[in-house]
C-alpha cells in the first residue's frame, strides 16, 4: 500500500529545487522505481515533486563541440532508438536497450536509470539491514547469489543495478546538476558512492539535488564502445554480469581504454586491469586471454556466487575478440 504524500508539478526548475529542499521530497520523474521504493517501505516520503513539466529534459540533441546532451527526463527508449546515439555511441544504445523490459524503458528516464535505488532483496524486503538503518547487511551470510564480487569491503554487497551508468562512464559522461547551491557537473563515473564512503547513500547528490541533463563528450572518428549484459532471462533481469568497454582505436592498437563493469559491485566498477592488460596492445589472442584473467584478480566472491568469476571472463574474452573484429 502507497503511504499518503502531497503531490505538486512545478513548471520550472527553479521551483523544483524549492520542492525538492523540503524535508521528506522526493523528485518523480518514469516513476516505475520510486512508486515501488512507497510501496516497499523503503523511503520516507511526505511529498513527491513531479519534473514531468520541464520540457527542456526531454530532448536530445547535439551541442556545439560535436558532443551529446540527454534530458534526464529522455525515456530509456528514446535514447536507445536515437539515431544520434546509435551512430556516435552504440556502446550507450546498446546498455539502453538493455534495460529491464519493453515497458519499462518506455516509462523509465535516463535519470532515473542512472539513480536507482539497489535491488538486493534484502534491502526491499522485510529486513533492518545496514543500508537502511539496521545493524548488519543480511547478504554476507545470505542468499547472495546475485550479489557483489568487488568493492563491497564486507560492509554491503548490493549491485548498482543501471546498465546505462557503465557505457556512459566508459564514455566519459558528466551529469549536470541543479540544487540550492546552483548547478554543478559530475562525472558519471563519479556520481555513485561505495559503502565504506557512505552505507546509505547511491549518489553523491545533495539534498534537493536534481540531475537535469547527462553530457557526453564528442565521440572522435576512431571511437570503439560497446555494452555486453549476461542475465537470467532474456527480459526484465538485471544484470549478473556485464561489461561496458570504450577505446579509440590506434592503427591495430587500443588507445585510452575505459572498463566498467555492472553486476559487480555497489557502483559501476572500472576496472583498471584489463585497461591495463589493452592499452596500447593489439586485440590479439594472447592480450585477450591476459585480460579475461586480469578482469577478476582482485575480486572477492561471496559463498554463492563465485560463478560470477567466469562470467566475468567470458564476457571481457567475448567482447575484446568482436572488438577486435570491428577494428
Amino acid at each position: 500500500m502507497l503511504p499518503h504524500f502531497s503531490y505538486v508539478r512545478p513548471e520550472t526548475v527553479k521551483d523544483t529545487i524549492r520542492h525538492l529542499n523540503a524535508k521528506g521530497a522526493a523528485v518523480h520523474a518514469g516513476g516505475t522505481d520510486l512508486l515501488g521504493c512507497l510501496r516497499e517501505g523503503i523511503m520516507d516520503v511526505d511529498k513527491v515533486v513531479s519534473i514531468s513539466a520541464l520540457a527542456d529534459l526531454y530532448e536530445i540533441r547535439q551541442t556545439k563541440g560535436g558532443g551529446l546532451s540527454i534530458g534526464a527526463l529522455a525515456t530509456i527508449t528514446r535514447v536507445a532508438e536515437s539515431p544520434l546515439v546509435r551512430e556516435k555511441y552504440p556502446g550507450l544504445a546498446r546498455g539502453a536497450a538493455e534495460v529491464a523490459s519493453p515497458q519499462l524503458r518506455n516509462q523509465g528516464t535516463l535519470g532515473g536509470n542512472l539513480c536507482q535505488k539497489p535491488r538486493c532483496w534484502y534491502y526491499r524486503g522485510e529486513f533492518a539491514c545496514l543500508r537502511k538503518g539496521g545493524n548488519m547487511c543480511y547478504a554476507f551470510d545470505g542468499e547472495n547469489q546475485f550479489h557483489a564480487i568487488f568493492g563491497h569491503d564486507n560492509i554491503c554487497a548490493i549491485t548498482h543495478p543501471s546498465d546505462t551508468a557503465p557505457p556512459l562512464a566508459a564514455l566519459g559522461a558528466k551529469v549536470r546538476t541543479s540544487g540550492p547551491e546552483g548547478t554543478r557537473s559530475i562525472e558519471v563515473e563519479k556520481l555513485h558512492v561505495l559503502p565504506k564512503q557512505d552505507v546509505q547513500a547511491e549518489t553523491v547528490l545533495k539534498p534537493g539535488e536534481l540531475v537535469t541533463r547527462i553530457e557526453l563528450p564528442p565521440p572522435g572518428e576512431n571511437l570503439y564502445s560497446a555494452y555486453r549484459k549476461v542475465r537470467a532471462r532474456r527480459s526484465w533481469d538485471f544484470a549478473l554480469a556485464g561489461l561496458a568497454l570504450a577505446f579509440e582505436k590506434d592503427g591495430d592498437r587500443v588507445k585510452n581504454a575505459r572498463v566498467f563493469l555492472s553486476g559487480a559491485a555497489p557502483v559501476p566498477w572500472r576496472s583498471r586491469a584489463v585497461e591495463q592488460a589493452i592499452n596500447g596492445r593489439r586485440l590479439d589472442d594472447a592480450t585477450i586471454a591476459e585480460a579475461a584473467e586480469a578482469v577478476v584478480r582482485e575480486a572477492d566472491p561471496l559463498s554463492e556466487n563465485a560463478y560470477k568469476l567466469n562470467l566475468f571472463k567470458g564476457v571481457v574474452e567475448e567482447q575484446l575478440h568482436a572488438a577486435a573484429m570491428a577494428a
